[in-house]
């Protein structure tokens, strides 16, 4: 019963209300933002926010976050020279996201979306999230005096779960939030769905425009001090993606601040691993930053929780990469080890195929690895890996390349061994391309063929041959 009133809480009926739910727990209309055709207008949702960049900067700085440091990897960077051809090495540098107070990047995130909540009158937030965004969100939703919900994807049916989601449950609680933890299964939006009828609370969706809003700073900080340091911009900053927040905001903050840097998006590779599989849920040690998020949001950022993804990465990658299990794990070793920083895994995703590219590119680049993540209890590498084992994954010490997701774990017999593979990225133009023509009610126009372009970062004269070869 929701305001006196009997309603139907079947799955059907729940999801089948979701634009009405997402419009009441966001004030956000999406539909004023469709155009005729399959043109939606993105820019249009990012300006609507209310917020500009120096509002964002002024609402992390009020709570704390932002202005993180940017050190650089002086003993890595002689190791990638070591493992490189004459010449060649770039120097690597890493933006230390885990400064923030709850531990990552993400608090750029929570910071919009709270505030927000709490200027137009929620009394309190939801998000959907089995990693850092949870903790982002309730350490935000403390400092601003909300109420905080967190939903978890989080077991098998088992019971087994996660060694670093578990650790975020207790992160989330020990900030004030309350946390709802969900085996694995297409209920995860259902209930936050629920839950933001049941409530009223404001969806803080890690797609929301005040979100992805909020990670701008990020790429503007990171321009703004290369310039202010060395004098120039980095060559190269790679993002490790997932839904692709990270880096669409970080890629339109470098573009506010005048930095051209290539931005090189990075997935751990967990090919042949089903997400949504009870089985196969626990033979994944990464929960984020992985193909399996990567890929299909990336060519369908739609299929969220909210009608118009803000996060839409392939408007903004000139380059997409994968790295292996393995070799993560080898260069957060790496990291603590020949350079002081103990940080966790799934932050270091970059940081891998940021060591590889180096070797690629000339000793007076630069190469940036734009974010970190903090570690402890089940966000270490050794519960991880002790949690891998006990689902009967092998590690072993060799080449990378042979590693096969769900089966083993590689790690790199020598630091030489370390490579980013691209992921094709070609083909995931083509497949977005292919998805949203099929989405059109009537002939591809003009407009439409300028919008895809937009969407997959080309040109229309490419747009067009993909949809020739469709046979559109």
């Amino acid at each position: 019963m929701i305001n006196g009133m009997i309603v139907d809480k079947s799955y059907q009926a729940v999801t089948g209300r979701k634009g009405e739910i997402i419009n009441r727990a966001m004030g956000v209309d999406y539909s004023k933002y469709e155009r005729d055709g399959i043109v939606f207008d993105y820019e249009a949702l990012m300006n609507d926010t209310g917020y500009t960049l120096e509002d964002h900067i002024r609402i992390q700085r009020r709570y704390n976050v932002g202005n993180t440091p940017i050190f650089e990897l002086h003993n890595l960077t002689a190791l990638a020279r070591k493992c490189a051809a004459p010449g060649k090495g770039a120097r690597i540098f890493v933006k230390d996201e885990a400064s923030n107070p709850a531990g990552s990047f993400k608090e750029r995130r929570a910071a919009a979306s709270v505030y927000h909540a709490k200027k137009m009158g929620y009394k309190g937030v939801i998000a959907a999230t089995s990693g850092n965004y949870g903790a982002a969100v309730a350490s935000q939703a403390a400092m601003q005096g909300l109420k905080c919900i967190i939903v978890q994807e989080c077991y098998d049916s088992k019971a087994s779960g996660q060694p670093e989601i578990i650790e975020k449950a207790r992160k989330c609680e020990a900030l004030g939030a309350e946390v709802l933890q969900l085996s694995v299964g297409p209920e995860l939006f259902y209930e936050v769905l629920m839950m933001l009828e049941e409530t009223g609370y404001f969806n803080a969706s890690l797609y929301s425009a005040f979100g992805v809003g909020g990670v701008e700073t990020l790429g503007w900080e990171l321009g703004h001090q290369f310039m202010e340091r060395y004098g120039r911009h980095p060559d190269v900053v790679v993002c490790a993606n997932a839904g692709g927040g990270n880096l669409t905001g970080t890629a339109r903050g470098l573009k506010k601040a005048g930095c051209e840097a290539r931005v090189v998006a990075a997935s751990v590779d967990l090919t042949g691993l089903s997400m949504a599989s009870d089985e196969q849920f626990n033979r994944k040690s990464f929960t984020t930053a992985h193909t399996g998020f990567g890929v299909p949001y990336a060519t369908d950022p739609d299929h969220s929780d909210v009608p118009r993804s803000a996060a839409r990465p392939l408007r903004y990658m000139d380059r997409y990469v994968t790295i292996k299990q393995g070799e993560v794990f080898y260069i957060t070793e790496a990291l603590a080890t020949l350079e002081g920083m103990e940080k966790g895994p799934a932050g270091n995703t970059s940081l891998a195929a940021a060591f590889s590219l180096a070797q690629e590119m000339d000793r007076d680049q630069i190469i940036v690895a734009q974010e970190t993540e903090y570690t402890g209890a089940g966000k270490h590498i050794q519960p991880q890996l002790v949690f891998a084992r006990a689902n009967g994954i092998e590690m072993l010490f060799g080449d990378p390349q042979t590693e096969v997701p769900g089966v083993n774990i590689v790690f790199p017999a020598a630091p030489s061994l370390l490579k980013a593979r691209d992921a094709g990225l070609d083909r995931m133009r083509a497949s977005l391309i292919r998805r949203q023509a099929t989405r059109a009610t009537g002939p591809i126009t003009a407009a439409d063929v300028r919008y895809l372009a937009e969407e997959t970062n080309s040109g229309e004269a490419y747009v067009r041959e993909v949809l020739k070869k469709l046979g559109y």
